[in-house]
C-alpha cells in the first residue's frame, strides 16, 4: 500500500516538474483573444456567443493537441513534419508566421503598453512604454531563455487565474448592470461575420501556435524527461484552462458592460481601458489596482511568450531550409531582436492602423486554420502513424468540416456573392 503510494506522489510530482509548454501556450492565448475579443463578445451581445467560444475551443483541440502528441511520438517538431510533408506546405507556414509575428508583436505590445499607461500615476509617453516592457522581455528572454520564460509563465498564469476569478464572483455577486427588459443586438446577421470571424481565429489562439508548442515541449525535454502522460496533461490543463478562462472574461464582459448606456469602444487599447473603468464604476474604486492587474498580467504574458514563440519558430524553420546554421547559438537571441524591432516600427509608423492589423491578424489565422488543422491530423495519420481513439478521430473530421465551412462562408460574404 505505502509502495503504490508512493508511486502515485511520484507520478504527480513528475507532472507538476513537466509543466511548461501548456502554460506558455496558455498564457499566449490569453491576450488578445481574451482580454479583448472575448470581452468584447460579452459586452456586445451578452451571453449569446458563450456556446460559440465553447464550441470553438472544443473543435479546434485536437489540432493543437496533435502538436504536443506528434513530437512526444516522434521526438521531433512538427516543422519537422511540415518540412517532409513538401515544400509549398512549409515555405507558406513560414510565410505565415513572418506575418503573424511582426503583427502579433506590435498589436500586444501596443495593448500592454496602453494598460502599463492606465495604471501608472501621471502621464507617460505610450511609445516610452512599448520601449520599457520590450526591453525587460528581452533582458527575461536573452538572459534566460526557455528556463526563464518557463518559470515566469507559471507565476503569470497563477496569479492570473486567481485574481480573474475573484473579480468574476464580485461582478456576479453585484448582478448584471443591464436593464431587465433590455434586449441587445444578436450577432446572427451576415453584418456579424467579420466579427465571428475574427473572434474564432484567435480563440483559444492562432493556429501557429500547435507548432510553437512543439518546440517549447522540445526545449523542455533538454533538461526535463518527460513522458507521453505527463506531456498531454500539461497540455490539457493549458489548454482547458485557456477555455475557461475565455468564459470568465465573456462572463465579465457580460455582466459589467452589456446594456451600458455607455457606447462599446471596438479598439483593443480603448476597449480595455473602457473594461476598467467600468469595472471601478460597478464594483468600487478599490478594484481599480486588481483589474489592473488582471489586465497588465495578461498582456505582459503574452508579449513574452509571442516574442519567444515567434522568434523560436523562425529560427528552427531557416535552419531546417538550410538558411542558417543550427551550431549558430546566437541566432534565437538576433531573431528575438529582429522581431522585436519590427514590432517597434510597426507601432512608430502605423500605430493609427493597429487596430484594423489586428483584425487582419485574427481573420487571416482563422481562414488558414482549416489548413494547418487538415496538415497537423494528416501527420498523426501519414507514415508511422500514431493511432487514435475514434473519439479524438470523430471530433477532427467534426472540426475541419465545421472550421472549412465557416472559412468558406466568410469568404463568399467578403467576396459579395452573399448579401
Amino acid at each position: 500500500m505505502q509502495a503504490q503510494q508512493q508511486g502515485l506522489n511520484k507520478g504527480w510530482r513528475g507532472r507538476i516538474q513537466a509543466l511548461g509548454p501548456g502554460m506558455l501556450m496558455a498564457t499566449a492565448a490569453i491576450g488578445g483573444s481574451h482580454l479583448v475579443a472575448s470581452t468584447q463578445a460579452g459586452a456586445l451581445f451578452g451571453w449569446q456567443l458563450i456556446w460559440l467560444i465553447l464550441l470553438v475551443n472544443i473543435l479546434k483541440y485536437p489540432f493543437f493537441r496533435f502538436g504536443v502528441q506528434y513530437t512526444l511520438q516522434h521526438n521531433e517538431s512538427l516543422l519537422q513534419g511540415y518540412q517532409r510533408k513538401g515544400k509549398a506546405y512549409f515555405y507558406s507556414f513560414i510565410g505565415l508566421t513572418i506575418i503573424a509575428a511582426v503583427v502579433n508583436t506590435a498589436g500586444v505590445l501596443l495593448l500592454t503598453a496602453s494598460l502599463l499607461q492606465y495604471a501608472l500615476p501621471g502621464t507617460v509617453s505610450i511609445t516610452l512604454l512599448c520601449w520599457l516592457i520590450l526591453a525587460v522581455c528581452l533582458l527575461i528572454l536573452l538572459l534566460g531563455h526557455y528556463r526563464a520564460l518557463d518559470t515566469v509563465s507559471k507565476l503569470i498564469m497563477l496569479l492570473l487565474t486567481i485574481t480573474t476569478v475573484v473579480a468574476v464572483a464580485i461582478a456576479w455577486q453585484n448582478g448584471a448592470q443591464a436593464p431587465a427588459d433590455y434586449i441587445g443586438p444578436t450577432p446572427w446577421t451576415l453584418a456579424g461575420l467579420g466579427f465571428l470571424v475574427a473572434l474564432m481565429g484567435w480563440m483559444p489562439a492562432p493556429i501557429e501556435i500547435s507548432a510553437i508548442s512543439s518546440l517549447w515541449l522540445k526545449a523542455k525535454q533538454r533538461h526535463t524527461h518527460i513522458t507521453r502522460a505527463q506531456g498531454l496533461f500539461d497540455f490539457n490543463l493549458g489548454y482547458w484552462l485557456t477555455a475557461t478562462l475565455a468564459l470568465v472574461f465573456l462572463s465579465l464582459g457580460a455582466l459589467v458592460q452589456y446594456g451600458s448606456e455607455q457606447p462599446i469602444a471596438l479598439a483593443g487599447s480603448a476597449f480595455a481601458q473602457q473594461l476598467m473603468n467600468m469595472y471601478v464604476s460597478t464594483i468600487g474604486d478599490w478594484s481599480r489596482p486588481l483589474v489592473a492587474l488582471i489586465a497588465f498580467l495578461c498582456m505582459f504574458g503574452t508579449t513574452i511568450t509571442v516574442l519567444d514563440g515567434y522568434a523560436r519558430t523562425l529560427n528552427e524553420s531557416f535552419i531546417l531550409v538550410g538558411w542558417q546554421q543550427p551550431t549558430n547559438r546566437r541566432s534565437l537571441s538576433l531573431w528575438l531582436l529582429a522581431q522585436a524591432a519590427s514590432g517597434m516600427a510597426l507601432i512608430l509608423f502605423f500605430s493609427s492602423a493597429l487596430g484594423p492589423l489586428l483584425t487582419f491578424a485574427m481573420t487571416l489565422a482563422f481562414l488558414t486554420t482549416p489548413v494547418f488543422a487538415w496538415l497537423n491530423f494528416s501527420l498523426m495519420r501519414g507514415n508511422g502513424a500514431i493511432a487514435l481513439s475514434w473519439p479524438l478521430q470523430w471530433l477532427s473530421w467534426v472540426g475541419l468540416v465545421y472550421l472549412s465551412g465557416f472559412a468558406l462562408l466568410f469568404l463568399a460574404w467578403f467576396s459579395g456573392l452573399l448579401s
